[in-house]
């Protein structure tokens, strides 16, 4: 399984970004893929996660109503649309997935695969 993640950039407060996830190699139908992020000095953290087949999702507090997680299943790509940027969304951002399984939410620990990470700066 490869994760390529693109779309990171520099952007001042209040702006958008839409990052993309392109995933191969991935032989389920239904799996999970989720968005994390890691700042300087902090943990890493769940941002947002999708399920691929009935399309259910979930967003950390922080980014409620201002991010959206989606994907294409055709193309294989997961995508989040930041909008409304602030500095304290500067960070890595990762995307990630795992097979099939029980539903692990913004858990971390319970994906399997990762992407190498996109910078996010917001200044």
């Amino acid at each position: 399984v490869q994760l390529v993640e693109s779309g990171g950039g520099l952007v001042q407060p209040g702006e958008s970004l839409r990052l993309s996830c392109a995933a191969s190699g991935l032989s389920a139908i239904n799996y999970a893929m989720g968005w994390f992020r890691q700042a300087p000095g902090k943990e890493r953290e769940g941002v947002a996660a999708i399920y691929t087949g009935s399309g259910s999702t979930v967003y950390a507090d922080s980014v409620k109503g201002r991010f959206t997680i989606s994907r294409d299943n055709a193309k294989n790509t997961m995508y989040l649309q930041m909008n409304g940027l602030q500095p304290e969304d500067t960070a890595i951002y990762y995307c990630a997935t795992k097979g099939l399984g029980s539903w692990p939410g913004l858990s971390s620990s319970a994906y399997q695969y990762w992407g190498q990470g996109t910078q996010v700066t917001v200044s």
